[in-house]
């Protein structure tokens, strides 16, 4: 498993003074990005190719957050390549090896010519490996939402919300998604299904549904059609 080590900045905590949950996922994004780099197959990498890892789900289990100060490490491993999707687990533990957060995650691999998915080639699959599935209780890639939800005030996408693909990234939509929920309990799980890429100037537009310990947000363009579903499990 590829790892590096890093202390909770005042920066990534949540009002309660722990890690916020944007802060967990920018740690796993950024875990992968140190890897790819560190074994050639970064960004310049990829460009050269031509080719793009696009996220198509999450799914992130959480059993402590860590206050302010403390020494964690966050860890990535690859566990599987299949026809455009590759798979990856992420672990983060804290400085007595106890676990944080453990998440599975799905991504697939873009032919940018092409503007298409791709069959993940062997050349790409071999450097990132192929290790054991880490334990935990794998949901499926796909959320179904509740009936009825309720639609909030629109959101428009701004600089901010982009990543270097010109797109919305990854962790935004999960920060959309909890600015319409307001304060809450912590969460105890998360779940991302990504449908589509929202572009600069888009107009998003949050919708609620409840069931149970589970609240759901989908990020909906004008059509009402998903950019992406998000699940929290109190």
């Amino acid at each position: 498993m590829y790892t590096f080590d890093s202390r909770v900045r005042y920066s990534e905590t949540d009002e309660n003074g722990t890690l916020s949950i944007d802060g967990i996922i920018n740690y796993m994004q950024d875990c992968t990005n140190f890897e790819s780099e560190d074994l050639g197959a970064g960004d310049k990498f990829l460009k050269e190719k031509q080719i793009m890892w696009v996220l198509n789900s999450w799914q992130i289990v959480i059993r402590k957050y860590p206050y302010m100060g403390e020494h964690i490490k966050i860890g990535t491993q690859a566990y599987g390549f299949e026809k455009m999707f590759g798979y990856r687990n992420f672990l983060i533990t804290d400085s007595e090896d106890n676990t944080i957060a453990i998440a599975n995650s799905i991504w697939v691999l873009m032919d940018l010519k092409k503007n298409k998915p791709m069959i993940v080639p062997d050349e790409i699959g071999n450097i990132y490996g192929n290790y054991s599935p880490l334990e935990m209780d794998y949901a499926p890639r796909k959320i179904k939402l509740p009936s009825d939800g309720t639609s909030k005030e629109p959101i428009t996408v701004r600089e901010y919300h982009l990543d270097t693909n010109h797109h919305v990234n990854n962790g935004q939509y999960v920060k959309m998604a909890m600015s319409c929920l307001g304060a809450d309990s912590k969460v105890s799980e998360l779940r991302v299904e990504y449908k589509k890429q929202a572009l600069l100037g888009d107009i998003i537009t949050p919708v609620i549904y409840e069931d149970n310990n589970n609240r759901f947000v989908a990020l909906n363009d004008e059509a009402g059609k998903p950019y992406a579903i998000v699940q929290f499990i109190y």
